[in-house]
């Protein structure tokens, strides 16, 4: 049997056996949430040997290099020595600037990095506590634009994270975990190209930033965001976005609740075989966007998706 090794621990393990649940069996407390090689919440870096990995192409190249792996993508095949991803000496220390509730259940959370951080609108960072909680959240920040680090967290369900997230207060410490690209984005090259968002909860997030970032780029093309929620209360961007469409004629913003969506979706008809659609949200909502999108004409390759995994 492959002897698996973290720290002072020596565990025997059965050949071929996932890497996080031989963690997690073994008493070491590696954070996971998607299971799926996504939210990148599992990395551990390999010291010695080497796991079969699923998903190479889930982790950037530099990071591979590095030794890093996401556990729930790997098997233990030999003897294996890893250490768990560690906030305090691996991740980038922020500090909450600000926080506040848009809408009842949706968290407006904006940190402060230690050192300023690159990235692009879309990507997502994973946010661990001081007690050490992870979890990914995309961005909906703008480089250049603001001078914080934003995320919306849905508080509506119970889960480690957001309960830790609901006693913030300002000045406290996160710290940050790996910047990822995530499927959504904007490219000047879309300037005269229509753009669909389709967005469900705080799948906006990331489309809120991607939507700033085409205006500041002066995108040319009509921009349609639709945004469905619960209810009402809960399309926590109302004000900001009917603020963006009064300045530019060239966004329509539609806000329809989770029992309007049906006919929402079924009025969406296609203008232009240029259009591009990037669409986020629970996996079944994003899969209603795509289907009838499909439906309407729009080949799934103009379709750019991100899907918000529940925990496993």
């Amino acid at each position: 049997m492959p002897e698996l090794r973290v720290g002072d621990r020596q565990l025997q393990v059965a050949g071929q056996s996932n890497l996080l649940d031989a963690l997690l069996g073994g008493g070491v407390a590696v954070p996971y949430s998607c299971r799926a090689g996504s939210c990148h919440a599992c990395m551990v870096r390999c010291l010695s040997g080497e796991p079969l990995d699923r998903r190479p192409e889930a982790l950037a190249a530099d990071k591979r290099a590095q030794g890093w792996r996401l556990a729930c993508q790997c098997q233990v095949v030999g003897d294996l020595e890893v250490e768990p991803f560690d906030p305090q000496r691996d991740g980038l220390a922020a500090r909450v600037v600000a926080l506040d509730w848009p809408s009842p259940q949706v968290l407006r959370l904006r940190l402060e990095p230690a050192r300023p951080l690159r990235y692009r609108p879309g990507q997502h960072l994973v946010l661990w506590t001081e007690q050490g909680v992870a979890r990914p959240y995309s961005l909906a920040s703008v480089p250049g634009e603001d001078d914080w680090l934003e995320f919306h967290i849905d508080c509506r369900l119970p889960g480690a994270f957001c309960d830790a997230a609901r006693r913030l207060q300002l000045g406290d410490g996160l710290r940050l975990g790996e910047l990822r690209g995530g499927a959504l984005h904007y490219d000047a090259d879309w300037q005269a190209r229509p753009l669909w968002l389709l967005a469900a909860g705080t799948g906006l997030a990331p489309l809120y930033g991607v939507l700033r970032e085409a205006l500041r780029e002066q995108h040319q093309g009509a921009i349609r965001l639709l945004h469905v929620a619960h209810e009402a209360a809960e399309h926590y961007l109302a004000d900001e976005l009917q603020a963006l469409a009064q300045q530019h004629a060239n966004l329509q913003v539609s806000l329809v609740t989770a029992a309007q969506l049906p006919a929402a979706l079924a009025e969406l008809r296609l203008v232009s075989r240029q259009t591009l659609a990037l669409l986020c949200g629970h996996p079944e909502t994003v899969e209603s966007f795509s289907r009838r999108l499909y439906m309407a004409g729009l080949p799934r390759s103009q379709m750019l998706a991100d899907v918000f995994l529940p925990r496993a």
